[in-house]
């Protein structure tokens, strides 16, 4: 059936089944990803699903249901399982369907262009980075042990009986590859990554020097002795901790006894220096849209601003609870997802110093460059972490040796306090979640 109709039919036989208001959340996606070895392509996929999800206020509680049929029967089953659903609901708490904003942000992020790039062109580029990367013309590069090139595109729409009708579309293409290098004992690896709506600009050649310049310089990389150091975390890194924290700064997590952030809008949690932005309306954002996951329009904000907590992020419901607007931040993690809080692009505002000027500033200390073992080694809850890391030392306000095998341990809201600067160097690898690189002053480092 015809997806317009197919939706009207839902929200026509939603209000005829007594449903005081009722919305359809649909998404689709077609995505492709290969990977190879020895020049060989030895994982291939070309896969595309769509689906939808009836939400509706049901005497007064919220049901859900979702399908991925399109025929009448699946109409029946969808205003069935809301009514059924929606009986169940012991929260007391109000919810509601959302009328819609007189206007919202125009977002574009689809590159027509990219989805009339052929598997054969993105194959193409995932052999060319595995050869490259393997005749770099350094005998110590032993191998590739991953290579990856996938594309992504998608489009998702929400309608009520409210009339509000809205949709967008978005695709990506990812490229990764990482190498291990091989000198007597001693073995390392480093990775290249690209990515973006801009099939062209992607560069085999760039992604494997990059893969192969990493791993060549930590074949010498060593543990520095236990101790307290002034420490970076570089632009690559700490999105990677603030992914990890990021829950702290939503409403759910907050009204929940989650986190330590709870009831303190207006107050100093961080350094002057810092200002933590969610930008939904920034240019080729991954996570740019001018609504969220229940049809509100977006909003640009500063959640921390020169170190002081402007605001949590809030969907309809968290918003309610605590007396004031939606942020913007209802979030889906698919078509069948209850609603939840994210952030859309989440990054710390630049500043004006390169990572060299802040490791010059710095003196001597460390440059931490990647992080493992957050699942594990990092509570969101209490902010605290205890992490496998690698980085390299800074000596005289320059890059010195390559460090591997220390553990990196902190809090992560006593971080935010003791950030000294934040660099201009920001970026986004592959994520929605940016950042310069950082200077956060002292921490425990624990190595030999």
């Amino acid at each position: 059936m015809e997806k317009t109709l197919f939706i009207e039919k839902i929200l026509r036989a939603a209000l005829d089944a007594g449903i005081e208001a009722a919305e359809v959340y649909s998404s689709s996606r077609d995505s492709f990803r290969a990977m190879s070895h020895h020049g060989e392509v030895n994982n291939y996929s070309v896969a595309s699903r769509s689906g939808l999800s009836l939400r509706g206020l049901y005497q007064g509680k919220m049901g859900y249901a979702a399908t991925e049929a399109d025929d009448a029967e699946a109409i029946d089953q969808l205003v069935r399982g809301v009514i059924e659903s929606a009986e169940l609901v012991e929260d007391d708490a109000v919810q509601e369907i959302y009328k819609g904003d007189e206007a919202y942000p125009q977002i574009d992020n689809y590159a027509p262009a990219l989805d009339q790039v052929s598997e054969e062109e993105k194959l193409r580029l995932l052999l060319d980075m595995e050869d490259k990367a393997l005749h770099s013309g350094d005998e110590r590069i032993k191998q590739v042990n991953y290579n990856m090139v996938s594309s992504t595109s998608a489009s998702s729409r929400i309608a009520n009986t409210f009339g509000l009708n809205l949709s967008q579309r978005d695709n990506l293409i990812v490229a990764y590859t990482s190498v291990v290098a091989k000198d007597g004992d001693r073995v390392a690896t480093g990775s290249g990554f690209g990515f973006g709506r801009d099939f062209a600009a992607l560069d085999a050649g760039k992604i494997a020097k990059e893969a192969v310049e990493e791993a060549l310089f930590y074949l010498d990389a060593a543990p520095v002795p236990s101790g307290s150091y002034r420490v970076i975390i570089d632009r690559r890194c700490m999105p990677d901790l603030l992914s990890t924290f990021g829950s702290v700064f939503s409403a759910d997590a907050a009204q929940k006894g989650m986190s330590l952030l709870a009831g303190r809008e207006g107050e100093m949690i961080a350094a002057p220096c810092v200002t933590l932005m969610d930008d939904p309306h920034m240019a080729g954002g991954l996570a740019s849209s001018g609504f969220d996951a229940e049809g509100v329009a977006t909003q640009v904000k500063a959640v921390i601003e020169n170190g002081r907590l402007t605001t949590l992020l809030h969907n309809l419901k968290t918003a309610r609870k605590a007396g004031v607007k939606s942020t913007g931040n209802a979030s889906k993690a698919g078509y069948s997802a209850p609603v939840g809080v994210a952030p859309s692009n989440f990054y710390f505002k630049p500043c004006t110093k390169m990572l060299e000027e802040l490791m010059a500033d710095m003196g001597s200390g460390i440059v931490i460059t990647e992080v493992s073992g957050l699942h594990a080694g990092a509570n969101p809850v209490s902010g605290d972490f205890s992490l496998l890391a690698k980085g390299y030392t800074v000596e005289s306000g320059r890059k010195g040796n390559a460090v591997e095998q220390i553990t990196v341990a902190g809090n992560f809201y006593t971080m935010l306090k003791n950030i000294r600067a934040v660099g201009s160097d920001l970026e986004f690898v592959g994520s929605s979640v940016g950042s310069p690189s950082v200077d956060v002053g002292e921490m425990n480092i624990a190595g030999k």
